[in-house]
């Protein structure tokens, strides 16, 4: 059977896993023909974790035991709390990769060990170090890294040979990058990229929960903040309001029982206008706009030099960003293949390729930052210990391999410090510092004695550093992984351990008969209303038992719709009696 090397978009707010096979790329669904599974994990009641939409409808009931957007985290030594248990963000995400590859392999019917992950251009050598931790994790050989912007241009033009320049605006949950792409004889080439890592559809969520806010306390005097059950609710409601302002000019947005004041229960019950929502954004909005002209001076060329703007995530649905596109580029963008599944396309092509398949696209891609180190010269006119040397330039094409020589300072000198930094100011300090080392044991020679510094930049976008006397030849290596705790082999393995052996209540679902959508978090809330039955008023016992006996039919026949609201009513009902 042919090896398989699958592509996984591992994103923010949602993932999706593709493999090339009959000469295609193919999304890959799972049992309810779902393709776009919610990066969202959850701690059921019996322990199980919950991933995907499961995971997701339960952050409305339980978001203490409930994780979202850990993309933003990774690269970070903080972690985050799923119950009792704390996890790493590589861990969490690591759970997400797993269940991504049970759904290919039950798809498929053929196990999968290897996979192509994407990330954002913008990701640090930290970000993709801990990215391919989450891969090894769940149980992946993570073969390569790309850009996830690279990895949509693939998917839009791996048939295209003629000479072209391709603008990518890609727009996610929680980063955004642009890259300037040039396509030629079927090669697709990134000239340039640049981006942000903390600016993605979620900052678009949190300004509609910011209103929503400043409209309970204006109406009702309440600060719904300090619950999070409400900002859960809230935040899902901003969400959903969001998607429904790419199609339409209002938003309804309507929360019962939603909290309450001096007894009373509070509802929310405010229309968001498109217009409204497009002056919230608008400075973010403007922001990529800003990184645009970055990449498109970082490739020398003028906006009417792009001929094609593809779009990429699904915040790039939001009409003023193709509008704004459209004033710059003079042409309106592209977006006939969809913006949630095209990276995810392009990582499968790629795969493919690594999987000996021949497709019709060969990938070159290029660094973000500029990498350097620190040495003693010359800034604003003083002396100045820490000027940055640049030694691989910010949009060099990867992989790449660059050394600069240095000389001792003194007589004697016994040893250098080494420190690598990532970014493109002057001086070092306001840099990223990545790692540092020592190599010792230098000869006892003059000063000037020379010490050749080599970096190497993989395709995968990690910084191998090699320091070299060049007389005696004497040598220290590092990869930079130390700018964050890096798991050891053991570590890995325990960790792979504990996540494989606890039980996933979305496989186990898949593996039987498919369990309704939110079943989980309903039988949370039917034991909640049972505990609840003895206690309540008589009119309140009515409704209550109509309620119950209406989930359960709704569960018993699999109707996720019914499910939804049945489960809706059902806990809106139990806010109500608990307050």
């Amino acid at each position: 059977m042919t090896d398989v090397i699958a592509g996984i978009d591992l994103g923010t707010t949602n993932s999706e896993i593709a493999v090339y096979r009959d000469g295609r790329p193919e999304v890959l669904a799972d049992d309810g023909g779902r393709l776009i599974l919610p990066s969202v994990v959850g701690l059921a009641d019996d322990g199980a974790f919950l991933i995907g939409d499961s995971a997701r409808n339960q952050y409305l009931v339980h978001p203490e035991r409930t994780v979202r957007s850990i993309k933003r985290k990774m690269g970070t030594d903080e972690t985050v709390a799923l119950g009792d248990q704390t996890l790493r963000p590589q861990e969490v995400s690591a759970i997400v990769l797993r269940r991504l590859k049970e759904i290919a392999e039950a798809r498929i019917g053929q196990a999968i060990g290897r996979a192509v992950i994407t990330v954002p251009a913008y990701f640090s050598d930290t970000q993709r170090l801990a990215t391919r931790e989450a891969g090894e994790i769940a149980g992946l050989e993570v073969v390569r890294i790309i850009n996830e912007p690279t990895a949509a241009a693939l998917a839009y033009e791996a048939g295209a040979h003629q000479g072209r320049r391709l603008m990518v605006y890609d727009l996610g949950g929680g980063t955004f990058d642009v890259s300037i792409v040039r396509i030629e004889g079927g090669v697709v080439e990134v000239i340039s990229s640049h981006g942000d890592n903390h600016l993605g559809g979620d900052d678009f969520d949190q300004l509609i929960v910011d209103w929503l806010c400043g409209e309970l306390s204006s109406a009702h005097g309440v600060d719904p903040r300090t619950d999070p059950g409400v900002m859960a609710r809230l935040t899902r409601a901003a969400e959903t309001a969001k998607k429904a302002l790419s199609d339409h000019a209002f938003a309804p947005i309507t929360e019962e029982f939603l909290t309450e004041r001096d007894g009373a229960p509070v509802h929310l019950a405010v229309e968001l206008s498109r217009d409204r929502y497009e002056e919230m954004i608008a400075p973010l909005v403007e922001r990529t706009l800003e990184a645009i002209h970055i990449a498109l001076d970082g490739a020398s060329l003028g906006p009417g030099e792009v001929e094609e703007i593809l779009l990429v995530g699904g915040a790039t649905r939001t009409p003023l960003i193709r509008r704004r596109l459209a004033e710059i580029f003079g042409r309106p963008p592209r977006g006939e293949v969809d913006p949630d599944l095209c990276v995810a396309l392009g990582a499968a092509i790629q795969g493919g390729a690594l999987a000996g398949h021949e497709v019709s696209a060969v990938l070159v891609d290029v660094t973000p930052y500029t990498f350097g180190t620190s040495a003693l010269g010359e800034l604003k006119g003083e002396p100045y210990p820490y000027c940055y040397v640049p030694i691989i330039a910010k949009n060099s094409s990867i992989p790449v391999r660059r050394s600069e020589v240095f000389y001792t300072v003194v007589d004697d000198q016994e040893r250098v410090q080494v420190r690598i930094f990532q970014g493109e100011d002057p001086d070092a300090l306001n840099n990223i510092q990545l790692g540092e080392f020592t190599v010792e044991g230098l000869s006892q020679a003059p000063s000037g004695n020379p010490v050749v510094l080599d970096l190497a930049l993989d395709r995968d976008g990690i910084l191998h550093v090699a320091a070299r006397e060049k007389v005696t030849g004497l040598e220290r290596r590092i990869t930079i992984d130390n700018a964050m705790p890096r798991l050891d082999a053991a570590a890995l393995a325990a960790a792979r351990a504990r996540i494989g052996g606890l039980a996933s209540a979305d496989a186990e679902s898949a593996a039987g008969a498919p369990a309704a959508d939110g079943a989980p978090e309903a039988a949370a809330l039917l034991a909640r209303a049972q505990a609840l039955l003895e206690t309540a008023e008589a009119e309140d016992r009515e409704e209550l038992i109509d309620l119950i006996e209406a989930l359960r039919d709704a569960l018993a026949a699999d109707q996720p719709d019914a499910v939804a609201k049945a489960r809706d009513d059902l806990s809106n009902l139990l806010f109500y009696l608990d307050t």
